[in-house]
């Protein structure tokens, strides 16, 4: 993908004090997210690992407001780029009749994984692995933009945002808890380590900042019966295994991380999906 023509101006490219200070904001909220080195280096294996079974697509992918959105801007045979893409739920999920998948992702399991699923559905596909926005140059552009589960991973959000638009030709869908992912997580933080976990930011922080930059974005906001990150977990032992790795907890917690568990089964997530459409 080419950078903008000479002369071609993003909306909202100018910065107004009132992005710039949301820009701000979001990324102080999001360092405090941080875990404390105290506890970090307690840890046996990093906790921010994603297991690539947890992402690999189902033969039946449950229809959601987000896909709805994303497919109603498709035409047959349309393309769909799909940026952390993980696995490839977001745009698996829209073929048909998407006939075109592209997906990037920093891990080049989760790709493979992609591709393979691309492959069984019948589509052509293409994969760039690398992080959003680094990569952009490289990727091509789509009707389609989707991005699951990624914003609260991004500090630095105005070139992310920027180049989701620029890449798609009609419309952008994002997807993401109302919440920081890991605020299910805050109550289990503070009981086994009397750490208090923040409440900011917000999707509709995500939506201000989009907004301020000039893009009509909308949100709708829905319930997730099976929270995310959670998605396809097996068996409690997985379970447990994926929380004990969050919290940093030793292998002599497991015992009381899975009485907790018990007592305390997952409720349902607030999701919210993010779109607009393209006018340039």
């Amino acid at each position: 993908m080419s950078p903008p023509p000479m002369g071609y101006t993003l909306r909202g490219m100018e910065n107004s004090d009132r992005l710039t200070t949301l820009l701000d904001m979001w990324r102080t909220n999001l360092g405090a997210w941080a875990i404390p080195k105290e506890i970090l280096d307690q840890a046996e294996v990093a906790p921010w690992i994603h297991p690539v079974e947890l992402f690999t697509v189902e033969s039946e992918i449950p229809d959601t407001f987000s896909h709805a959105t994303a497919r109603a801007a498709l035409n047959e045979g349309g393309s769909v780029l799909d940026v952390g893409c993980g696995g490839g739920v977001a745009s698996m999920a829209l073929i048909p009749p998407a006939g075109t998948v592209i997906g990037v992702d920093n891990d080049q399991a989760m790709l493979d994984q992609y591709a393979l699923a691309a492959t069984r559905l019948g589509a052509h596909h293409r994969e760039f692995l690398g992080t959003w926005p680094a990569v952009a140059d490289e990727v091509l552009e789509a009707d389609v933009v989707v991005c699951h589960h990624v914003a609260f991973n991004v500090p630095d959000l105005e070139p992310f945002i920027r180049q989701l638009d620029w890449h798609a030709r009609t419309r952008v869908v994002l997807e993401m808890p109302m919440f920081h992912p890991m605020s299910r997580l805050s109550p289990m933080w503070k009981h086994f380590w009397n750490l208090e976990r923040p409440t900011a930011p917000s999707a509709h922080d995500f939506v201000e900042i989009a907004r301020e930059m000039g893009f009509d974005a909308q949100i709708e906001v829905w319930a997730d019966a099976v929270s995310w990150g959670s998605r396809n977990v097996k068996s409690e032992e997985q379970r447990l295994v994926l929380a004990r790795r969050r919290l940093c907890l030793s292998a002599d917690r497991a015992e009381e991380l899975a009485a907790y568990l018990a007592e305390h089964p997952e409720a349902p997530v607030e999701i919210a999906t993010v779109w607009w459409d393209v006018s340039r």
